[in-house]
């Protein structure tokens, strides 16, 4: 029989302000290709790889190049603005984005694989850990956009349906460097903990601004006013600095410490493959299930129409670096397991608090809506060991 031959469409901003993320995902994925090509040897797959650069526009016009050139499933986005801009072009060719990164929920298509983290994965493990171990009040800064809007309102209404506070929200655009104001905002009221929203170069940038004036004022910043996020991994942990890098908290599904064999053999195989770096994240692990997912799915459905390959990945089953993981049918999310990270001095996390295993996707906060004050049924994190 002859193998089967696809073109894939890989799409991440290896330049612009968050481009060490995309890069650590694209190679996240190109690792995947490589290995589907030793254990498919009847199964052929082309990465496409195409660069936006961050730019809306870029991503929407790549996306129509790759849907009239026949490609019919892509791996790609990083942001959710990038994300909301293409899915109308997958929708109107009947194409698939496998999309790789933790995102805010509260969004379906019949053109989308989610195999990032959903809310009631990354944002309400870490509200239930913040408001038991740390303080019931917080000061919440982030990009200005979708992300950030979104995310910050589900921490809101967690928070609050479980007796926590949001004192003040701050927002600057995308890529902004400039923080005293919203330092001396924080520092005015005197959180128990941060919960940062931001991406790319202004997450790095707010990371050194917080540290220095917390020291030039005594504050030892990482024991009296921690910071959280849902999106700091371990490539950003390396542009932040050296001195500045450890004790802050990250929520997330994976971290390139975990001690399983799978992990072990991933992040071996990466460092090989992309010495140069950025190191391994989250997303880049995301990227590298979605590819996986997606070869496992072609193979079993023998085509690549986007209905069959739907219905043939929901019977997947992988044992990825962060445990095992699958697609969920009925929201096309991932089920993934929760834990929480501390950055140390190295640019690597201790996980501190860890899930049993995975849980179910509920992008839409159906089963753990604070709103509906059930945040009580969100995951009960053990002390990890």
């Amino acid at each position: 029989m002859s193998a089967m031959q696809h073109r894939i469409g890989v799409m991440f901003s290896t330049t612009g302000s968050y481009s060490v993320v995309a890069r650590s995902m694209l190679n996240g994925a190109l690792l995947a290709f490589e290995e589907i090509s030793r254990s498919f040897p009847d199964l052929r797959l082309e990465p496409v790889v195409v660069n936006p650069g961050g730019d809306l526009a870029r991503y929407a016009e790549l996306s129509r190049q790759m849907a009239g050139d026949g490609i019919r499933h892509v791996i790609g986005c990083y942001t959710s603005s990038s994300r909301k801009e293409v899915i109308p072009c997958f929708e109107k060719h009947d194409a698939l984005l496998w999309y790789p990164s933790h995102y805010e929920g509260f969004e379906t298509s019949n053109n989308v694989i989610y195999t990032g983290a959903s809310p009631n994965q990354h944002v309400l493990p870490l509200v239930g850990h913040m408001l038991a171990n740390i303080g019931p009040n917080a000061f919440c800064v982030g990009s200005n956009y979708i992300w950030a809007w979104e995310n910050n309102r589900i921490f809101r209404e967690a928070m609050t349906a479980q007796g926590g506070r949001v004192l003040a929200e701050r927002y600057v655009a995308v890529g902004d460097t400039e923080f005293s104001q919203v330092v001396e905002a924080i520092l005015a009221v005197r959180p128990d903990f941060v919960f940062n929203n931001l991406i790319g170069e202004s997450a790095y940038a707010f990371f050194r601004a917080f540290r220095s004036a917390c020291r030039a004022r005594g504050i030892d910043q990482a024991a009296a006013i921690p910071i959280a996020s849902c999106t700091l991994s371990e490539p950003e942990l390396e542009e932040i600095g050296a001195d500045m890098v450890d004790g802050h908290l990250s929520s997330s599904v994976y971290f390139s410490s975990l001690p399983t064999p799978a992990n072990r053999a991933f992040t071996a195989a990466y460092e090989r493959a992309f010495p140069a770096g950025p190191a391994t994240s989250a997303d880049a692990e995301a990227s590298y299930i979605a590819v996986l997912l997606l070869a496992r799915a072609l193979a079993a459905a023998g085509t690549d129409e986007v209905f069959a390959v739907k219905e043939a990945v929901t019977r997947q089953r992988l044992a990825a670096p962060q445990g095992d993981v699958w697609i969920d049918p009925q929201t096309f999310h991932a089920w993934l397991t929760p834990r929480i990270g501390r950055s140390n001095r190295s640019a690597r996390f201790d996980v501190i608090v860890a899930e049993p295993g995975p849980i179910r996707p509920d992008p839409y906060l159906v089963q753990s809506s604070p709103r509906y004050a059930v945040a009580s049924r969100t995951p009960h994190l053990r002390v990890a060991k």
